[in-house]
């Protein structure tokens, strides 16, 4: 009976010729008690194995099947979520991320057939593009610190997702790198997944019959054997039964005889015995190998039956995506209708302000009317307004004096209060130093005493104070010693002290001074600006008594500032209205997208119109302050009254003009600034990029590295920052 293709039952197993001419094969079959769960691999007929599937599915298929990124439980939300609200400068920042991370921490770099469309994910949520960006988050999620934990969630999936994600990520790293496949490359991530292997119940008693028919065979094959030898005894025996035999009696042959018939006998027995045993087991591995098939039958008639499941699944999640679809479409309408309606509003909103404008302009040339009638009162104020700036001179000058006398006065009673405080500090000083030196001649006296008390000793004074100084202990010398130094250091740097305080004292009056007169002719300023104002007030009241029908200039003047601020508010409102109408604009193959650039070309020949309206008032009262300017010579006999108002109305209106194009100009130098603050940040970020890549290749070798050196180099890469910086300023010499 010929033996059955050997399946193997261990993990260590290698596969089988057939097995290894097809491909790498780095995960067990699936009669294998390791078999990774849901991952349909099935044993060839040379005991190898290999995938169910010859042509796996794309990649691209199983966004619309499952969904890889959605947690199971009660967090499981939508797989459409992802692209409700397309953000493509997000999906662009994690495609950065990942390709990066795949470059420089794995050095495995991405080619360009697996790098995903932003755009099309974004804007239409295209399947392909979301497969290829779920491909390379799954191949950065089972090579990064935490694979361990990704690879067991993996595992607790569906079999159907742990088959798609197993293809996903072959077909990864088969067309990025073709040695990455190998069995060093996986054995950490088969030695993690063997745990969570499934096998059923029908697999498992296939395996038991096969094993058991071996064990059969093997036996079967040893009686044999045994069979033989014990022929080729027997056929010994019996030669030696028939040759007579020379030497011996007829009784022991005889007995050798009978007692080689017996295990003859037992032998015939013991074959039979066995022959029949064989029969039995012939029928009973035949039964076996009719129930191996009928389980293969029962598993196939299973897989298909799981393969229209399967397919009605995927049916079922298409029809989701639609009716979701169905929906988001929907809801698009709705909020176009609504931007619509918006739209109309924000049309007679325009219109409102267009008939505002006219009125405006109006309204303008009444006020320059006014402007030339009110020229004939200028000769008068200018007058008064010579007078009073010459009396305002008069005043500002005493009020200097004035604020200069009180300066001094105060700084000299600060003086006095200072000087005070130094001879109060003095006296104590001294008092101090009286009660100090009377302490010390009483220390003098003391040695005296002594002398009085031993006359003996009178004519060797100088030798008693000797004595007695070195009577002291020399601690108490060293530290007089000290002290007196410690005491002329204090000295000399009290005097300096002392002169650096005048000094600073000198520079603080100097600039209280200065502070105090800048700020006593701010105050005459804003005092002369308020007497100014009250003249003005005043003169205005004495025109308006003396019957004039004409309003004041300055009233002219406010009451133009105004118009003109108008304009601009409704310029202002006009434009944000034209931002607000972009920014409900539908897209361009809506059938009102024309009328909306009709309507936009029709706002911004209103703002020229606005605009040259503008110029043409602005010219309007240039031309009238011109005519001004020549009447003036022959008004000002007739009025008689100097033409100050004049001349500071022209100053006003200079410092206007100069403070309007400071301001042009700060806002020009800021906006310049704040662009060359934006193109020097994005100069950095594009020079470390470029260096962070730069980097990267270098790193990466040149050939293709197994899973354990790339899990080392990402090690050292996470734990040598340093190390990698020093590399990267070595390297240009070593090229050069």
């Amino acid at each position: 009976m010929e033996p059955t293709a050997a399946v193997p039952t261990t993990a260590g197993r290698q596969p089988s010729p057939e097995a290894s001419a097809a491909g790498p094969c780095p995960l067990p079959p699936l009669s294998s008690p390791t078999a990774p769960r849901g991952w349909s691999l099935e044993n060839n007929a040379g005991g190898g194995c290999g995938v169910v599937d010859e042509h796996p599915r794309p990649v691209t298929d199983f966004p619309r099947s499952i969904s890889l990124c959605q947690p199971t439980g009660p967090e499981q939300r939508p797989c459409h979520s992802l692209c409700a609200e397309p953000d493509v400068s997000n999906l662009k920042t994690v495609l950065r991320s990942l390709v990066e991370y795949s470059q420089d921490v794995l050095a495995h770099p991405v080619s360009e057939e697996h790098l995903p469309d932003v755009g099309l994910i974004g804007e239409f949520s295209d399947p392909a593009e979301l497969g290829k960006l779920l491909q390379l988050v799954l191949g950065c999620a089972i090579s990064c610190e935490k694979k361990q934990e990704h690879i067991q969630r993996i595992m607790t999936l569906e079999e159907s997702v742990q088959h798609v994600v197993m293809e996903a990520i072959q077909e990864l790293m088969t067309k990025d790198t073709p040695d990455s496949l190998s069995p060093e490359t996986y054995g950490n991530f088969d030695s993690q997944s063997r745990r969570y292997y499934f096998l059923s119940e029908e697999a498992e008693e296939g395996d038991e019959l096969q094993q058991r028919c071996l064990d059969l065979e093997r036996q079967l094959m040893l009686l044999s054997e045994e069979k033989q030898s014990l022929a080729q005894e027997n056929a010994a025996l019996r030669e030696r039964v028939v040759q007579p035999e020379g030497e011996g009696t007829p009784g022991l042959t005889a007995k050798k005889l009978l007692l080689l018939q017996s295990q003859l006998e037992q032998l015939q027995e013991e074959n039979f015995r066995l022959e029949s045993g064989r029969e039995d087991e012939r029928l009973r591995c035949a039964e076996l190998e009719r129930e191996v098939a009928e389980l293969q039958h029962r598993n196939q008639a299973l897989t298909s039956l799981a393969q229209e499941a399967q397919a009605l699944k995927d049916e079922m999640d298409e029809l989701r995506q639609s009716s979701e679809r169905a929906g988001q479409l929907e809801a698009t309408l709705t909020s176009c209708r609504r931007r619509l309606g918006e739209l109309r509003e924000l049309r007679r909103q325009v219109r409102q302000l267009e008939e505002r404008n006219a009125g405006h302009a109006e309204r303008t040339r009444q006020l320059e009317e006014e402007l030339r009638r009110a020229g004939s009162l200028r000769a008068q104020l200018e007058a008064q307004r010579r007078q009073v700036q010459e009396l305002q001179g008069q005043r500002q000058e005493e009020a200097m004096k004035a604020e200069k006398w009180l300066f001094e006065c105060r700084n000299l009673e600060e003086k006095y209060e200072s000087v005070t405080k130094e001879k109060e500090r003095l006296l104590a000083e001294r008092d101090s130093l009286r009660e100090a030196n009377e302490e010390l001649r009483c220390a003098q006296l003391q040695p005296r005493g002594m002398t009085q008390a031993d006359p003996s000793m009178d004519a060797t004074s100088p030798a008693v104070d000797n004595l007695a100084a070195e009577i002291l202990p020399a601690e108490l010398r060293e530290t007089l010693l000290r002290l007196q130094l410690e005491n002329k250091r204090l000295c000399r740097q009290e005097a300096a002290d002392r002169e650096r305080q005048e000094e600073l004292q000198r520079h603080l009056e100097e600039a209280n001074r200065a502070r105090h007169g800048l700020e006593t002719q701010h105050r005459l300023n804003q005092q002369q600006l308020s007497e100014l104002r009250a003249q003005v007030e005043d003169l205005q009241k004495s025109l308006q008594e003396q019957g004039g029908k004409t309003e004041d200039s300055i009233l002219l003047k406010r009451k133009l500032e105004e118009h003109l601020q108008k304009l601009h508010e409704a310029d202002l409102e006009l434009q944000r209205k034209r931002e607000y109408i972009e920014e409900l604009e539908p897209p361009t193959d809506s059938p009102t997208a024309r009328r909306i650039e009709e309507l936009q070309h029709s706002l911004q020949k209103k703002d020229a119109d606005l605009r040259a309206m503008e110029e043409r008032y602005r010219r309007y009262v240039d031309k009238a302050h011109m005519v001004m300017q020549t009447l003036e010579p022959k008004q000002r006999p007739a009025a008689g009254a100097p033409p100050d108002l004049h001349t500071l109305r022209t100053k006003l209106r200079e410092r206007d003009v100069r403070i309007r194009h400071l301001e042009m100009d700060f806002e020009k130098s800021r906006s310049q600034r704040e662009q060359e603050e934006k193109l020097l940040i994005s100069a950095w970020c594009n020079m470390g990029m470029a260096l962070q890549q730069r980097a990267g290749e270098e790193r990466a070798p040149a050939h293709a590295q197994s899973f354990l050196a790339q899990q080392r180099l990402a090690t050292n890469a996470r734990r040598g920052p340093l190390g990698r910086l020093a590399s990267l300023s070595l390297r240009p010499t070593d090229k050069h």
